[in-house]
């Protein structure tokens, strides 16, 4: 008698899910490396459980030993026009049995699915997230306004992340304007070139014998007829205007902002051209860009979109 369709192969260990926890198991480990150790010892805890089960489970045969299949007895055919009529083929409609073997090929896949996510998704929202995230950022605490002079440039090098150490000191240019409309007015040019991001130096002496430390702030008077580039040679005015060389627009400029007698830096932002000079200059402000960037003019329809700063 042939076999009928269903039957298995007694030395075959039977399908079972615990393979799909062993891989569930290795993902919970790889997930753990950038979520936290307690991940990991998750994932070796259940990838250790079941995999043992799944050894044991494929062993089994072997440790009971082959058992001698029964004889299946044979008899004569029964002749066509006797017994009972054959099954019927399904009806179009009808419910067919779902197999076992079918249910753990879409589990399997299913859940080898949703693994490949939990895996790749932390991965690429560490590698792309940041980029499109805004980072916080705040005010830095530059000093008491008795250290910067009336009409005297002083180079203050700041943190502005001191939770971040060095890597994060930036440079900038301040100038104290003197009093406009009632309240102090200040200028503060960034020290990086409009064209690749250089650091603009001052073009003239740096008192550094004057030098003064409040916190994580060094303040160095200087005396600039403008700023140049020593990279490629961009030059600037004492207000930032761009007077020669690549740069596409002026020297970008720090907001400010005056509590109880000192000074605190704020957001950065673009400058396109500076008409005047200090206190009543009137500054054509955007919004911060990177380098290389033109602000105004058709060029700047090439930047239509920021990303986050």
């Amino acid at each position: 008698m042939d076999p009928q369709r269903g039957d298995e192969n007694p030395h075959t260990p039977a399908p079972t899910l615990w393979p799909v926890g062993f891989a569930v198991g290795i993902a919970c480990i790889f997930v753990g490396l950038i979520v936290g150790p307690i991940v990991v010892v998750v994932g070796a805890v259940l990838t250790a459980l079941f995999g043992l089960l799944w050894v044991r489970d494929i062993s089994a045969p072997h440790r009971a030993g082959a058992a001698e299949p029964e004889p299946v007895p044979t008899a004569p055919p029964i002749p066509a026009h006797r017994g009972e009529a054959a099954m019927p083929e399904p009806e179009e409609g009808e419910l067919i049995r779902f197999p076992r073997s079918k249910f753990l090929e879409f589990s399997t896949l299913g859940l080898g699915a949703v693994i490949g996510g939990l895996v790749t998704v932390p991965v690429l929202g560490f590698m792309v997230g940041p980029a499109f995230l805004k980072q916080g950022r705040r005010d830095v605490f530059l000093g008491p306004l008795d250290n910067f002079p009336e009409g005297k440039f002083i180079v203050a090098t700041f943190m502005e992340h001191p939770q971040e150490g060095e890597v994060s000191r930036r440079s900038s240019y301040v100038r104290n304007n003197g009093i406009a409309d009632g309240v102090p007015s200040f200028t503060i040019l960034s020290n990086r070139c409009a064209h690749l991001g250089c650091p603009v130096q001052p073009n003239g002496p740096v008192e550094d014998e004057r030098k003064k430390e409040v916190g994580h702030v060094t303040l160095i008077p200087t005396i600039p007829a403008g700023f140049g580039c020593p990279c490629h040679g961009g030059q600037y005015d004492n207000e930032g205007n761009r007077i020669a060389g690549p740069p596409v627009r002026s020297l970008d400029r720090y907001a400010y902002s005056i509590r109880n007698g000192n000074l605190y830096l704020g957001k950065p932002y673009s400058v396109g051209k500076v008409e005047g000079a200090g206190a009543s200059a009137k500054v054509d402000r955007w919004r911060f860009s990177f380098p290389g960037e033109h602000v105004d003019g058709i060029e700047s329809w090439l930047y239509p979109i920021q990303p986050p700063h």
